[in-house]
């Protein structure tokens, strides 16, 4: 399988016979190398409701008849929005024709803001994603802070690729994304959700470096770079 990083957290999979993208935020996003309507997509993968993690996926998702896999609530409000859902709690797997996904803890807020609105609307829970295809593993931890049930996830499943946001503030810094790390034990580690914003700035290689010095493999992937699992 092809995996694309966006930037943010926008992840695109390309499997022998589906693509999916997680976290579709590409308009406004200034790290972004690829606009929107470029994006061809069979399921969106949404973890929560902010404007830069929903982003353009109802655009995406009516243009290519694509179904939106979410937390209960928020895939309930994008449904209102004429979208084909599946909503989805935590700690809940489904098997879809791609491969099994299963929504983790995400310790964060969920909300989203209409564009052009001063609405506020209530979109439930934050999650992450773990999903099983092709015969990998890959963890999407969404926006979070650290947790201790991440050793769990890593007991539990043998991940191939994880995608940590190590931006601060909003999420996890670099420092607790490291404890992170070593709880999921994940065969490699992409930093994610930094330098989007100022105060999300990060230097991704000096926390990869940290990695390494903990005897885990860690890879800063540009916007648009492409990497074969």
């Amino acid at each position: 399988m092809n995996i694309i990083f966006h930037g943010q957290s926008c992840v695109e999979i390309r499997l022998k016979q589906h693509t999916l993208i997680i976290d579709p935020f590409l308009t406004g996003n200034p790290q972004a190398t690829v606009k929107a309507e470029d994006i061809k997509a069979d399921y969106i993968l949404v973890t929560h409701g902010h404007g830069d993690h929903v982003g353009d996926t109802l655009s995406i998702a009516e243009r290519n008849e694509a179904t939106v896999i979410a937390p209960n609530d928020l895939a309930r409000y994008l449904g209102f929005e004429g979208a084909k859902t599946h909503g989805m709690g935590i700690g809940g797997a489904y098997e879809f024709p791609f491969g099994k996904v299963k929504l983790t803890l995400a310790l964060h807020d969920s909300s989203y803001n209409p564009p052009g609105t001063k609405e506020n609307i209530y979109t439930g829970i934050a999650s992450g994603f773990l999903l099983k295809v092709e015969g990998k593993t890959i963890y999407h931890a969404g926006d979070t802070g650290l947790f201790k049930d991440m050793k769990l996830i890593g007991k539990m499943n043998e991940i191939d690729l994880a995608f940590l946001p190590i931006g601060d503030n909003y999420t996890m810094g670099p420092e607790d994304a490291v404890i992170a790390a070593g709880y999921l034990k994940a065969k490699t580690v992409v930093p994610m959700h930094y330098n989007t914003f100022p105060v999300i700035e990060q230097d991704p290689n000096a926390f990869v470096a940290n990695l390494e010095e903990e005897g885990i493999k860690g890879i800063v992937m540009s916007p648009g770079q492409q990497i074969t699992l």
